[in-house]
């Protein structure tokens, strides 16, 4: 399957016009994290280099094509002296899929403080999840082969008070990656729809739904590297109406909180 520079390769048409490639996939509508990441990295390439991404905010609209490219429209909202923004729409045959909005910082001096870290088994000492998982879902380890993905075991993810539907994941892109920060990030952006509206389902295992992501929010808070393991600290804190809430705390290997995400998806039961 397509490594993350493929998935994440985009075609400058106009000014303010991207192309991005579509990539060979098992999935019958594009995966939403290259959806994502593609728009992200559209909207790098109208930046000064001195700003970098803080955060972003996204809606899938229609189901795309995965065997069809999507052009990609920036508008540049605003360009300040510390901030600047950008509005993305990704287009399939003349109709909206995705439209996101991106916020981008030179950085500035403040406080500083973070939550700690969960107390997790470290990702050398969890198997592969290609080793583990059910034959069924082979097909996504697969679809992500450039990926290590290792969950933490349900009867060894932390347990908070009041936390209902939690899930671990450490992951990290298997090969080396270019040092550019921002590559990075869009990378990230690409892997942060993956496996986190399954923590809506760690409470209702045996239901049978149909699932998919609604709307995407990230925020970036420290560098970090996805070609070293990361925890994808997990939570549904809400299901109901055939919609579920969660989110992720994604830290580096030493502690450190790199990045945050909200994601609200379609959860609803397959009718007979």
């Amino acid at each position: 399957m397509a490594t993350i520079e493929e998935a994440l390769e985009i075609e400058r048409l106009e000014r303010d016009i991207f192309r991005g490639a579509s990539t060979k996939t098992q999935l019958q509508r594009t995966f939403g994290g290259q959806v994502a990441g593609q728009a992200l990295v559209a909207a790098v390439r109208t930046v000064e280099p001195r700003f970098q991404v803080h955060s972003l905010h996204g809606y899938f609209l229609r189901p795309g094509n995965p065997s069809a490219p999507t052009v990609y429209m920036v508008d540049r909202i605003r360009d300040g002296r510390s901030f600047c923004t950008r509005r993305v729409t990704g287009v399939q045959d003349g109709d909206a899929i995705f439209t996101m909005s991106a916020s981008f910082h030179i950085g500035d001096d403040g406080p500083s403080h973070q939550d700690e870290m969960a107390d997790v088994e470290p990702p050398n000492d969890l198997p592969d999840a290609k080793s583990t998982m059910d034959p069924e879902r082979l097909w996504a380890m697969r679809e992500w082969e450039h990926w290590d993905i290792r969950p933490v075991p349900q009867d060894q993810v932390t347990q908070r008070p009041g936390v209902v539907s939690p899930q671990q994941v450490w992951f990290r892109y298997r090969h080396p990656l270019p040092d550019d920060p921002l590559f990075h990030v869009c990378t990230l952006a690409y892997m942060s729809d993956m496996t986190l509206l399954g923590s809506s389902k760690v409470t209702h295992p045996d239901e049978h739904t149909q699932n998919a992501s609604l709307d995407h929010a990230m925020w970036f808070l420290r560098p970090f590297r996805t070609d070293d393991w990361l925890l994808y600290d997990q939570s549904s804190p809400s299901a109901g109406f055939g919609r579920a809430l969660t989110g992720g705390k994604i830290f580096d290997r030493g502690g450190r909180l790199v990045a945050a995400v909200v994601q609200e998806g379609l959860i609803r039961n397959l009718r007979e």
